[in-house]
């Protein structure tokens, strides 16, 4: 479980350099799908993230500055400030906790129960779904996008 987290944080870190090299304007360019943008893209995974680590976390928090994200060093300080979070709540994990459960109150007041472990493969799935978009973007502005290969790389 940790590993695919590794595996994503490290694919994360390489499109924040891969943005780095990109126009401002490009960053934040109207796309189809997604979140809409680049940059929304990335924000929306780094919020997924912290949102669902908070419903299994102890004691919840936010990031207040999060209303105020406008640049990609935004991003990556909240990126970062979120991987400590998860990596705390899961490093506090004990034995057959993965089988407890939460329960969710939709927006349209619907409860959903969930298991830990369907929380956790949600978030690692989520993350690789919106990495997959950044990829197809990256192809449609001309660029070569991160390679998302988790065969040949080295995150443990």
């Amino acid at each position: 479980m940790i590993d695919l987290f590794l595996y994503n944080w490290q694919v994360r870190e390489e499109w924040f350099v891969w943005c780095k090299s990109l126009p401002e304007e490009e960053l934040h360019a109207e796309r189809t799908g997604g979140m809409g943008s680049l940059f929304q893209n990335l924000v929306h995974m780094i919020d997924c993230e912290l949102l669902w680590m908070n419903y299994l976390a102890k004691e919840p928090v936010t990031y207040e500055p999060r209303e105020m994200i406008s640049t990609l060093e935004e991003i990556i300080v909240y990126s970062d400030f979120t991987r400590d979070i998860t990596q705390r709540t899961l490093s506090a994990w004990s034995d057959g906790i993965e089988n407890k459960s939460i329960q969710i109150t939709s927006r349209n007041g619907k409860v959903h129960s969930f298991t830990y472990e369907k929380v956790i493969s949600h978030l690692i799935t989520h993350e690789i779904h919106h990495i997959g978009q950044l990829s197809v973007w990256s192809r449609e502005i001309g660029r070569k996008p991160v390679s998302s290969d988790l065969i040949v790389r080295d995150y443990e």
